[in-house]
């Protein structure tokens, strides 16, 4: 791997380095890395945490300290050559602050999901590079040891075989919040293996029979040469997405207005959805880290210790409880008491206050919308 190079934290870094400072290399397996981390989402289950000014991926969750994104960065810089965070405007100074200097804020013309931002992340990557690996990373995730090992065996496969590559995380239960990657059997090596079909997120009996089939979580990690995706996305609901890019080669990104234009005219769509479900040569490569992608309240309850009674508490709260069991309370600021209730979601962050049950806490995502109708989130 070619030793990382820093760049100013502003979109233009990545398309405007002239090309004489391309690594130059025969070995397909040394190919530099680029780390896309993708910053655009809200994480509205989150709420009130997650606003619409505060993404989910600004949050401290889980104990860190550093805020999911800033986490998400520095593993990043463990296995990149170069780290390029995909945001949208509105998020652009928030990315700039947390992420520091080296790393190259690209923000997207528009939001319309993965599929896009991810083509756009590759047109701008590769005119840069004359080959390369991109590496896409959800900044929103909590991911434990192994992760570098596990995703430099991935970036091998991309660069070596002509073929996208997905991750796939070894389940550790029956989970009905992921998709899953059903496996054909064994590739051309023993990292990896062709992909037979992708699964949407099930119910409570599919996905214990998916486990037991030993199919792996869809943790939305994903590695490709540039040339591989472009083929790929020529027969899917990209296309003509790519081709308004491949006629801008010459624009200013964002500030282009036909790429602008072609970003509004497409369906959000998620590079699942869109290229990776449709494509004929997909390999995934099996991998152990702890993950999980904290969706909604009662994901902390995974990740954190709880005390006696199965209570967790996350964030800056005093918590306090008589004859209560199995909650989760998240606080910014906030002395807490719970009396004789069980299996709750207790949030309060800004002055709102959130109580769901744990197994609705998918719901929120209901509660956002309607918030967002009245103009109050």
């Amino acid at each position: 791997m070619t030793e990382p190079r820093s760049s100013p934290a502003t979109e233009q870094s990545v398309a405007e380095r002239p090309a004489a400072e391309q690594p130059a290399t025969d070995d397909a397996a040394s190919l530099p890395v680029v780390a896309a981390v993708l910053a655009g989402g809200t994480g509205s289950r989150l709420y009130p945490a997650s606003r619409s000014d505060r993404p989910k991926q600004f949050l401290s969750l889980a104990g860190g300290g550093k805020s999911l994104l800033e986490r998400t960065v520095d593993r990043a810089r463990e296995v990149a050559d170069e780290v390029v965070v995909v945001t949208r405007e509105s998020y652009r100074d928030g990315v700039a602050e947390r992420v520091g200097d080296g790393v190259t804020v690209l923000v997207e013309p528009a939001g319309r999901d993965t599929g896009p931002a991810l083509l756009y992340a590759t047109h701008r990557i590769s005119r840069r590079y004359d080959d390369c690996v991109l590496l896409s990373l959800p900044s929103d995730h909590l991911v434990g040891e192994g992760f570098a090992d596990a995703v430099r065996r991935g970036t091998a496969v991309a660069a070596t075989e002509d073929r996208l590559v997905t991750f796939g995380v070894e389940p550790t239960r029956p989970e009905t919040g992921y998709g899953y990657i059903e496996a054909a059997g064994p590739g051309g090596e023993t990292e990896w293996q062709s992909v037979r079909s992708f699964h949407e997120k099930p119910d409570a009996a599919t996905a214990a029979a998916y486990v037991e089939a030993g199919h792996y979580w869809n943790a939305g990690l994903f590695a490709w040469r540039p040339e591989i995706l472009f083929d790929a996305v020529e027969r899917s609901p990209l296309a003509p997405l790519s081709a308004a890019l491949a006629a801008a080669d010459d624009s200013r990104g964002a500030a282009d207005g036909t790429v602008t234009a072609a970003f509004e005219s497409i369906d959000p769509v998620s590079v699942d959805n869109a290229v990776f479900e449709t494509a004929d040569d997909v390999a995934v490569v099996p991998v152990s880290f702890p993950w999980d992608d904290v969706g909604a309240w009662d994901a902390l309850e995974r990740v954190l210790d709880a005390d006696a009674n199965g209570n967790v508490s996350d964030g800056d709260v005093t918590l306090r409880t008589v004859e209560a069991e199995d909650n989760v309370v998240v606080a910014d600021d906030a002395h807490v008491s719970l009396v004789g209730v069980s299996d709750l979601a207790v949030v309060a962050w800004d002055g709102r206050v959130l109580v769901v049950p744990k197994a609705q806490a998918q719901k929120v995502k209901s509660l956002v919308r309607s918030l967002q109708d009245r103009g109050e989130f």
